[in-house]
C-alpha cells in the first residue's frame, strides 16, 4: 500500500505540472499533504513535516544558492566567464569542450558538495554555450555527471563519508575504488550519452547571460579564473590544512568554520566584488542591483527545492523508507546488489540521495555482520543506488530543469537518464571490482 501511495503521488505531480501547468511549488503542496494523510500521519504531523522539510531543505541550500547566484551574475556581467570560455576554447578547441568541462567538474567535485559545484559551474557552462552557440545540455551535462557521481560515490561527501564510518570501511581504499568506478560511469553518462541529446533545445537561465564584453575590456585570465573558482581554491586549501594538521588542534575550530560552504561562498563573493567589480570600474550600486536581480531569478527555484524537501520529509516521517527497505531485505540477492537495490528504490520514492544511502546502510548493517562482502565496495554499491533515476521529488532535478529552462520531458530524457546510467554503471563497476580484487590478492 505504501508503494502505491507514493506512486500515485508521483503520478499526481506529473499530471499537475506537465498537463495542468500548475506552479511546481504549489503542485508539491497539493500532493504532499494528501499523501501524508493517506500514509497515516495525523493532520498536525503532516503540516509539521511539511514545515520541517521546507526549513531543513532551504536551510541547507538557500545560503549557497543565493550567494552562488550572486557570484555567477558577477562572473557573467564582468566578462570573466567570457574570458574563461575563450581561454578554454583556445586551449582545447570546441571539439573537445565536453571533455574539458567534464574534467573541470571532476576536479571541482572532489572537495565541493553537488549544489555548490553546480552553481559555481553554471556561469562557465552558459558562457561557452552562448559565445560559441553550442547546445546547452550537450555541453553542460558531462560536467554535472562528474559532480553528481563524486557526490554520491566518494568521501568527503556526506553520505559516502557516513557509510564508511558505519561499515568500518577504509576511507583511502573506498576513495581509490570509488575513482575506478566513477571514471567510466562519468564518461559513459557524460560525453558518450550526451551525443544523443544534441537536438534538445534549451535557453538557459537568463541571469547568467551577459552582453559580450569587448576583448580589451575583459578582466585578465588569472583574475577571471581565480575569482570564479575562488570557492574551490579556498575549500581545497582549508580541507588540505584539516588533513595535514592534527584533529582537535588550536586551528580546528577556525578551519571547520571556514570549511562551511556558506562561509566559503560569502568570502568568495566579497573578494569577487572587488576583483571583478569595483577594481574594474563598476559602482557599488550597479553591483548590488546585479545581486538583487540574481536573487529574483533564483527565488522560484528555491521554492521548488523546498517543495521537494517537504514531500521527502512527509515520506520519511510516515516510515515509508523503513517499510520499503524491510520489504526488500529478504530477497536472497547478493549483498552488494541488495544494498544497491534498497538505496535505489528509496531514492526513487523519496528523492534524497543522502536519505536513500543512510537508510539503506541501516538495513544492510546486520547483513554485513554475516557476509563476506567487501565493506568498501558496499559503500560504493549503496552510493551508486542512491543516484538512481532522479525525478520530481529530487531538488537536483528541479535545479537542472529550471537553470537549463527545459520541459519535463527533456529533463527526464537528459538529467534523469544520466543519473540512471551512472547508477547502473556504478553497480557494474562495483561487481567487477568484487570479482577482480580476490584475483589480484
Amino acid at each position: 500500500m505504501t508503494l502505491l501511495i507514493i506512486l500515485l503521488a508521483v503520478l499526481a505531480l506529473i499530471v499537475l505540472i506537465s498537463w495542468g501547468k500548475v506552479n511546481a511549488f504549489l503542485a508539491f503542496l497539493l500532493v504532499t499533504i494528501p499523501a501524508g494523510l493517506a500514509l497515516g500521519l495525523a493532520p498536525a504531523r503532516v503540516m509539521a513535516a511539511v514545515q520541517q522539510g521546507l526549513g531543513d531543505t532551504l536551510g541547507s541550500v538557500a545560503l549557497v544558492v543565493v550567494l552562488g547566484a550572486m557570484l555567477g551574475k558577477l562572473v557573467a556581467d564582468s566578462g570573466a566567464a567570457q574570458q574563461i570560455a575563450a581561454t578554454l576554447i583556445k586551449a582545447f578547441g570546441t571539439r573537445h569542450i565536453q571533455w574539458t568541462l567534464m574534467v573541470t567538474g571532476f576536479i571541482v567535485g572532489i572537495p565541493l558538495f553537488y549544489n555548490v559545484g553546480f552553481l559555481l559551474m553554471m556561469p562557465l557552462i552558459f558562457s561557452v554555450v552562448y559565445q560559441y552557440r553550442l547546445p546547452a545540455v550537450y555541453v553542460g551535462l558531462p560536467m554535472l555527471a562528474a559532480l553528481s557521481v563524486l557526490h554520491g560515490f566518494l568521501p568527503p561527501h556526506p553520505s559516502p563519508t557516513a557509510l564508511v564510518v558505519q561499515f568500518h570501511a577504509d576511507m583511502g581504499r573506498t576513495f581509490l575504488y570509488g575513482l575506478l568506478v566513477a571514471v567510466p560511469a562519468i564518461i559513459i553518462a557524460g560525453p558518450l550519452y550526451t551525443r544523443t541529446l544534441k537536438g534538445i533545445v534549451s535557453q538557459p537561465l537568463a541571469t547568467f547571460v551577459a552582453e559580450p564584453v569587448p576583448t580589451e575590456a575583459l578582466p585578465g585570465r588569472v583574475n577571471s579564473f581565480v575569482s570564479s573558482l575562488l570557492p574551490v581554491l579556498v575549500l581545497g586549501v582549508v580541507l588540505g590544512l584539516r588533513a595535514a594538521l592534527p584533529p582537535g588542534g588550536p586551528l580546528a575550530p577556525a578551519l571547520n568554520f571556514l570549511a562551511d560552504p556558506g562561509v566559503v561562498m560569502l568570502l568568495s563573493l566579497v573578494v569577487a566584488t572587488f576583483s571583478l567589480g569595483t577594481s574594474l570600474g563598476k559602482s557599488r550600486a550597479a553591483i548590488m542591483e546585479a545581486y538583487a536581480a540574481a536573487v529574483r531569478d533564483v527565488a522560484p527555484i528555491l521554492l521548488i527545492i523546498g517543495g521537494a524537501g517537504a514531500l521527502k520529509e512527509v515520506l520519511v516521517a510516515s516510515g515509508a523508507s523503513s517499510q520499503i527497505a524491510a520489504g526488500l531485505s529478504h530477497t536472497g540477492l547478493p549483498p552488494l546488489v541488495l544494498g544497491w537495490l534498497i538505496a535505489g528504490i528509496i531514492r526513487v520514492c523519496l528523492g534524497s540521495a543522502t536519505v536513500a544511502g543512510l537508510t539503506a546502510a541501516g538495513i544492510m548493517l546486520p547483513t554485513m555482520a554475516h557476509s563476506p562482502a567487501n565493506p568498501n565496495l558496499m559503500v560504493l554499491a549503496i552510493g551508486a543506488g542512491s543516484l538512481l533515476f532522479s525525478h520530481f521529488n529530487d531538488g537536483g532535478f528541479w535545479l537542472f530543469k529550471e537553470y537549463f529552462n527545459l520541459s519535463i520531458k527533456d529533463t527526464l530524457r537528459s538529467w534523469s537518464a544520466m543519473e540512471t546510467i551512472v547508477s547502473v554503471v556504478g553497480l557494474l563497476g562495483v561487481l567487477l571490482l568484487d570479482w577482480a580484487l580476490p584475483l589480484l590478492g
